[in-house]
C-alpha cells in the first residue's frame, strides 16, 4: 500500500452530499446511468476489495450495533433508532484505514516525531479465560492466541443472541488502543504501523499527524512539531481524555435510553417489547430489547410469581423450583 501512496495539499470540491442512507440507496440500485451513482458504487468496489483483504490479514469483526437517540426540539428523546454498519458505512470506513495506514507508514518510514494508535496483542492467560466463557456458552474454542481460531469463533456467534457478551467479553480480555510515541502496531485491525489522521476536526491527534505529514511533504506550519519526548507524554493525555469524553458519551445516551423508556412506560396500555436474553448471573438476567440494541438487567427479585428461582452457573441458566 505504501508504494502506491502519494500526499499532496488539495481543496475538495463536494458536487453532492449523500447521507448514508441515500449512499446506501444508490448501493443497491441496478443499471443506473446517473454519474455520481456510478462513483459511489466504483468506490464501493475499491472499498469491498479493501475489507477483503484485511480480513484476510487476521482483522478482528469488533463492531457492536450502536444506538442513535432522536430528541425533539426540547431536547427530549422521540425515538431509538439502531444504526446499521451496512455498505454505506463500510465504504467510509475502509478509506479512512486506508489513509491513516498510509500516513503512519510513511511518518514511520522518515523517523520523525509523530502519533500512533496503538492497539497491543492481548495476554495469553485473559483470552484462554475469553476461550472458556465462549465454551461455556456453547462455542467450543481452539487456541485464541491464534488469530484464525479468534476469528473463525468472531464469525460463529455473529447474530447469536450472546454475541454482544462474547464480544464484551473479548473486549475486557484485550488492552486498550491508545496514542502512543512508538508505532506497537494495532492488533484488532492487523496492521503493522497505525495512526488516526482522517479526522481533524474532530480529534487532536489527526491535526498533530497533519502538521508531521505537512513538513514531511515540504509544507510550511508555523506551529512547532512536539518532539518525541513530548509526543509520548502528549499521547498518554490524549489517551486519558479521549476515555473521558467516551464516558460522558456513553452516560449521555444512557441517560437519553432512560428516559424514553420511562416516557414509555407511562402509555395506555403498556407496551411490550420482545427480548433475548443474553447473560444470567446471580443477580438476575440480562436481556436485550430487540429491534434497539438497548440492554438491561431483571433481578431475581423482580421475576413473576411465588416461586424460588435459582441459578446454575455450570449451565448458565435460571430455573424455577417449580419447574420452567
Amino acid at each position: 500500500a505504501q508504494q502506491a501512496a502519494r500526499f499532496t495539499p488539495a481543496v475538495i470540491r463536494s458536487q453532492q452530499r449523500l447521507t448514508y442512507e441515500e449512499a446506501y440507496d444508490r448501493l443497491q440500485e441496478r443499471g443506473s446511468t446517473d454519474p455520481i451513482t456510478a462513483c459511489v458504487q466504483r468506490a464501493w468496489a475499491l472499498a469491498s476489495l479493501l475489507r477483503t483483504r484485511r480480513f484476510s490479514a487476521g482483522s478482528l469483526d469488533l463492531d457492536f450495533p450502536e444506538t442513535k437517540v432522536i430528541l425533539n426540539d426540547k431536547g427530549k428523546p422521540r425515538e431509538i433508532r439502531v444504526v446499521e454498519n451496512d455498505k454505506s458505512h463500510q465504504l467510509i470506513e475502509e478509506c479512512m484505514l486506508a489513509a491513516n495506514e498510509a500516513v503512519a507508514e510513511t511518518i514511520q518510514q522518515a523517523a520523525k516525531p509523530s502519533l500512533y494508535r496503538i492497539h497491543e496483542d492481548p495476554d495469553p492467560e485473559k483470552l484462554l479465560e475469553f476461550r472458556e466463557s465462549a465454551n461455556r456458552h456453547g462455542f467450543p474454542a481452539g487456541d485464541l492466541t491464534h488469530r484464525a481460531n479468534l476469528q473463525s469463533l468472531l464469525k460463529e456467534i455473529r447474530e447469536h443472541p450472546a454475541e454482544y457478551v462474547l464480544k464484551l467479553d473479548l473486549l475486557k480480555s484485550m488492552k486498550r488502543a491508545a496514542y502512543h510515541a512508538d508505532s506497537l502496531g494495532h492488533y484488532g485491525l492487523a496492521k503493522v504501523h497505525y495512526t488516526h489522521f482522517t479526522s481533524p476536526i474532530r480529534r487532536y491527534s489527526d491535526l498533530v499527524v497533519h502538521r508531521v505529514l505537512r513538513r514531511l511533504i515540504g509544507q510550511e506550519d508555523q506551529t512547532p512539531t512536539p518532539s518525541y519526548r513530548e509526543m509520548g507524554e502528549l499521547g498518554q493525555h490524549l489517551s486519558n481524555t479521549e476515555r473521558l469524553a467516551a464516558e460522558a458519551e456513553q452516560d449521555t445516551k444512557r441517560l437519553k435510553v432512560m428516559e424514553y423508556f420511562e416516557r414509555r412506560s407511562r402509555d395506555l396500555p403498556p407496551p411490550r417489547f420482545d427480548i433475548v436474553v443474553t447473560e444470567v448471573s446471580r443477580m438476575g438476567l440480562f436481556v436485550e430489547i430487540l429491534g434497539f440494541a438497548t440492554r438491561g438487567l431483571i433481578r431475581m427479585a423482580d421475576l413473576p410469581g411465588e416461586d424460588y428461582y435459582r441459578y446454575d452457573a455450570r449451565q448458565l441458566c435460571v430455573s424455577a423450583k417449580k419447574g420452567k
